[in-house]
């Protein structure tokens, strides 16, 4: 089975897979999260934040809890309203946006930009990860941020497992495939999900970086500095890393 050209365009599969992707445990760890994010880019209180593929909202209900003024960018329109379901209860002041993050720019709107959990990378045309990040850096103020976190390459080389499979407490099992293809730059995945009898398959593709590649496509993008760590608790980004994050700054 080969990925589809355009998985992420999918409502069904982030229907089906919202669930799983942002689990409880997944929303629990949103504060601790967001205490790493605030700790390495040092935004003023009251700054423009951006999380950009924001999905159901964990960062930005969050940031937005704490006083900052978010806005909120996804190409799914069921997350964007939870989201702002969840802010209307709360009483939480987001600005919610339906758009494609290759078409999306704000000239010198945003202190902080955030790009959370693998959410970059998805497109087969190298070329539009720089429309991406060109977007971002010119929606960035001056002196502004961008935090990018992922699963970097030399991580998931030292997991890699080509089949896994998951059972959760309501009954329903997910199993993942996985495959490296173009030379390590790009993995193929196929996940079934089988579910009170039914069964469901979603073929998904996205880009994979070293640090030193993504560090180098941010400064290609005009980021003047870059720095990387393995954790959102500002661990090295070395044997031991979990994560890859990356911050440019403009």
């Amino acid at each position: 089975m080969t990925p589809e050209k355009d998985w992420f365009d999918n409502d069904d599969f982030w229907e089906v897979m919202g669930p799983w992707m942002f689990s409880q445990e997944r929303w629990e760890a949103v504060p601790a999260q967001v205490d790493g994010i605030l700790e390495l880019t040092k935004p003023k209180a009251g700054a423009s934040v951006l999380d950009l593929c924001c999905g159901p909202g964990r960062h930005a209900l969050e940031l937005a809890r704490r006083g900052f003024r978010v806005t909120g960018v996804d190409r799914s329109q069921k997350y964007l309203d939870r989201v702002r379901s969840t802010a209307n209860e709360e009483s939480l002041e987001i600005e919610l946006v339906h758009s494609d993050m290759r078409e999306f720019t704000r000239e010198n709107a945003f202190d902080l930009i955030v790009n959370y959990f693998t959410s970059f990378g998805y497109f087969d045309d190298p070329e539009d990860d720089y429309i991406v990040l060109r977007n971002m850096h010119a929606s960035l103020r001056q002196g502004g941020c961008l935090l990018i976190e992922t699963m970097g390459k030399e991580r998931l080389a030292k997991i890699f497992e080509e089949r896994t499979f998951d059972k959760f407490d309501d009954g329903t099992i997910l199993l993942e495939e996985r495959t490296m293809t173009r030379d390590w730059t790009w993995i193929e995945n196929v996940w079934t999900v089988i579910r009170n009898g039914n069964t469901k398959t979603y073929s998904l593709a996205h880009r994979i970086f070293t640090a030193a590649e993504l560090k180098r496509l941010m400064s290609d993008c005009g980021f003047a500095r870059t720095a990387c760590f393995g954790s959102i608790t500002g661990d090295p980004y070395d044997q031991h890393a979990k994560r890859l994050i990356v911050i440019g700054w403009k």
